[in-house]
């Protein structure tokens, strides 16, 4: 009886055995665990990049840490140090740092005071 038990399941492998169904599954697994917050990641990034300002610091994808001197349509210009200078493509922009904003004349302020 068990031997016609297993030959009957064989035959009839169930809703996981359908070849189908494991791919569909696969796809949403594909979806949840790696397209969606990719495409989250993604889209806040691009919510801080539009949200830039001026004195904003920032760190490049390079690891370059400098601060927002002038945003044009597709570029920032960002000043490493004093009188330095360098233009940047907005997409080469890692992280913004809002909490630490400065304002050109307040980074002059304490480096008169040092």
């Amino acid at each position: 009886m068990t031997f016609f038990t297993l030959a009957n399941q064989a035959q009839n492998p169930g809703l996981l055995g359908n070849p189908f169904v494991m791919i569909f599954l696969m796809i949403v697994m594909f979806y949840f665990l790696l397209i969606r917050p990719q495409k989250k990641q993604r889209q806040e990034q691009e919510a801080r990049i539009a949200a830039l300002s001026k004195g904003d610091k920032v760190t490049t994808i390079g690891g370059m840490h400098a601060i927002v001197h002038h945003i044009s349509k597709e570029t920032v210009t960002l000043k490493i140090s004093e009188g330095v200078f360098v233009p940047y493509n907005k997409s080469a922009i890692a992280t913004v740092d809002k909490g630490n904003k400065l304002t050109e004349s307040a980074s002059e302020d304490d480096q008169k005071e040092s």
